[in-house]
């Protein structure tokens, strides 16, 4: 009960927050862009606890817990995106004065055209984005209240529409100004109580070191869920090839398929797994079944492969067909994790699982860096500003702020791995920062479980209000303000900005029931990926580069962002084993399409505006000044109130 009190004690507090700015928004202004009086450090914030999401809260720390140090790039991806938008996005953008990415769009070419393609990919990018956040919502529900999974997506869900409903980007801005200090709080202090308790960080990491080929062991018999088919791949449990794991099921089981862990490679003898297990399954197995898993002997015409020296050694692996129940025995190796080697060195179980290490991490780092700076629920917050200046002071503190918080999610991996190992065993690496606090046990393990689980809420409802304001903005603001109804009062644009928050919210909620077996953080890079090869070569070239023309832009945004989103949806469906994706490059080129989709956007871009240079607005200079002179010369003007009559 002590986790729910927090999280009730967050929920309340943000609602109160958004009724009492409420009352301060009665313009569109106030709606869209929170009248463009938001201070640096207030802005900075909220831009922060608006980023931070569950990806950040909950996913980054789940991802380096699963798969190492090499996950390390997404803070450090997340972080140094914005250094981008410091040095090449923030100032000009927020000088042109509009209160939608879709606006700048339009405005920069005068193509009511191009804005209809711009908020298309608002919505794109926005709908990834909310995905994993409804995930973040139903695991922490899960894990604090055993609900089921779609019952927190629900709850959470529908406490953030009326939220945003309510107050629009001013009545948020105070909200997630106050949740960054809750996360900050959430994801610092408990730590700091956990290395008391553990052992401290560096100690934890001289194990990993001084044993490279050690694999974390369970320290009891430890009884745990299982998937079934429907939510693979979180239904597989991989054992391990060092030595014998003993599990006894608690409930009757139905096993989909026996392989081994390590696929055969040209020319080795094919394995039958179920010879490694004993008593050999067949049909259901009974509850209370105790079944021993033992390593096997790579070989190629009966002969050991060998490697190094050593004989090289596989296990098998089970997907489970229903969900299903049982007990590891004390003193097992854990399924699922790798070992201390791969865990704590670069190019490890995450980037080189296709076999194509460094150009997976290379896309990666492209799609997160260059993606942050195309996000259009992060970009409208620097409309909030005063000025340039002051957004481009904002982007500086984010950074600093932000940077902050990512210090301390690779410590909840390394924790995560010493003392809660078996949440490798049943795929639930994404609740380690829920969880971890509660293995303590007694009324402090609840309280700071309390405190984690207030800030992931703090961390998903943040996240959340700004993706819905961002998409709602672009349904009332752009699609019906704009395109239906371009005489639209400001009075009708607030009422429709209401309904698409209701509209968008519970789509995302029906999103959000589809991707339990996904990771966290692994759903966020790839809005980054879409994000890197739709707007961001368009805010690049657009405010640097007087040639860019309409067809050119459009062009590349198509381009590259559509093959990009087509590419990840191809991977979801390989994944899901929906689709067969055989060759592991196509594999890796769809999963981190980053390293080719924003290049591409680039190139489309340059060549078609090239072709057609005839398109240059005619006062694309005008435009340029405008974007990068200072204000006090006088050139920056206010989008809206020129195409608006002041509204």
């Amino acid at each position: 009960m002590i986790p729910l009190l927090f999280v009730i004690l967050v929920t309340v507090a943000t609602v109160i927050l958004g009724i009492i700015a409420t009352k301060r928004s009665q313009s569109a202004s106030d709606f869209f862009v929170a009248g463009r009086k938001v201070s640096v450090g207030m802005n900075a914030s909220a831009i922060s606890g608006e980023y931070l999401s569950a990806a950040s809260f909950m996913g980054v720390a789940g991802l380096v817990l699963k798969n190492g140090y090499d996950a390390l790039w997404y803070p450090v991806g997340y972080a140094a995106g914005y250094l981008l938008l410091l040095l090449f996005i923030a100032g000009p953008l927020r000088r042109f004065g509009a209160y939608t990415i879709p606006d700048f769009a339009e405005g920069r070419f005068d193509s009511p055209l191009f804005r209809k393609i711009a908020v298309s990919f608002v919505l794109f990018i926005g709908f990834f984005y909310t995905m994993p956040q409804m995930k973040g919502a139903g695991v922490t529900m899960g894990t604090i209240m055993n609900w089921p999974y779609w019952v927190g997506i629900v709850v959470v869900g529908s406490v953030i529409t009326f939220n945003v409903a309510l107050g629009g980007m001013k009545g948020i801005t105070f909200v997630q100004a106050f949740q960054y200090w809750v996360k900050l709080f959430a994801i610092s202090v408990p730590v700091f109580v956990l290395m008391t308790v553990y052992g401290g960080y560096s100690q934890k990491l001289g194990t990993f070191t001084s044993e490279p080929k050690g694999i974390p062991k369970l320290f009891k018999d430890t009884t745990l869920k299982f998937a079934g088919k429907d939510k693979a791949p979180t239904n597989a449990v991989s054992f391990s090839a060092a030595s014998e794991t003993v599990i006894t099921f608690t409930k009757d089981t139905e096993i989909d398929k026996i392989s081994t862990v390590r696929k055969a490679e040209p020319g080795e003898d094919k394995l039958d797994a179920s010879r490694a297990i004993s008593p050999k399954p067949a049909g259901v197995i009974a509850a209370g079944t105790t079944l021993t898993i033992l390593p096997m002997l790579v070989t190629k015409d009966g002969q050991p492969v060998l490697k190094d020296g050593k004989a090289v050694r596989t296990a098998p692996k089970l997907e489970f067909a229903k969900p299903t129940e049982a007990i590891i025995s004390s003193g097992s190796f854990v399924p699922n994790a790798q070992n201390n080697a791969k865990w704590g060195l670069p190019y490890g179980t995450l980037t080189s699982k296709h076999g194509f290490p460094v150009l997976y991490t290379y896309s990666l780092i492209i799609a997160l860096i260059c993606g942050t700076a195309g996000l259009p629920h992060i970009l409208v917050r620097f409309y909030t500003n005063p000025d340039g200046r002051s957004a481009k002071a904002t982007t500086f503190w984010v950074m600093v702020l932000i940077g902050a918080f990512y210090a301390f999610t690779p410590i909840w991996g390394a924790l995560g791995r010493a003392d809660l190992p078996s949440l490798y065993a049943n795929n639930k690496t994404d609740s380690v920062v829920i969880a971890l606090p509660r293995a303590i046990g007694g009324i402090w393990g609840d309280v700071l479980s309390g405190i984690t689980s207030a800030g992931a809420f703090a961390a998903f409802m943040s996240t959340f209000s700004g993706l819905l304001v961002s998409m709602s903005g672009a349904l009332a603001h752009d699609i019906y303000g704009k395109i239906l109804k371009p005489k639209a009062t400001p009075q009708e644009r607030i009422r429709m900005f209401k309904i698409a928050a209701v509209i968008f919210g519970a789509v995302a909620m029906a999103l959000g029931l589809l991707v339990e077996s996904f990771d966290i953080a692994m759903l966020v890079g790839w809005a980054f990926a879409i994000a890197a090869a739709s707007y961001f070569p368009l805010l690049l070239l657009g405010a640097w580069w007087r040639g860019l023309t309409m067809p050119g832009a459009a062009a590349g945004m198509l381009g590259g962002g559509l093959l990009s989103l087509f590419a990840i949806i191809a991977f979801m469906l390989s994944d899901k084993k929906i689709i067969t994706i055989d060759d592991p490059l196509t594999k890796s080129l769809c999963e981190q399409p980053a390293i080719w989709g924003v290049p591409l956007a680039l190139l489309i871009m340059f060549v078609v505006s090239k072709l057609t240079a005839s398109q240059i607005p005619e006062d694309a200079d005008a435009k340029m000044l405008r974007l990068h002179a200072p204000e006090e010369l006088g050139h920056s003007r206010d989008y809206i109130e020129e195409h608006s009559g002041g509204h």
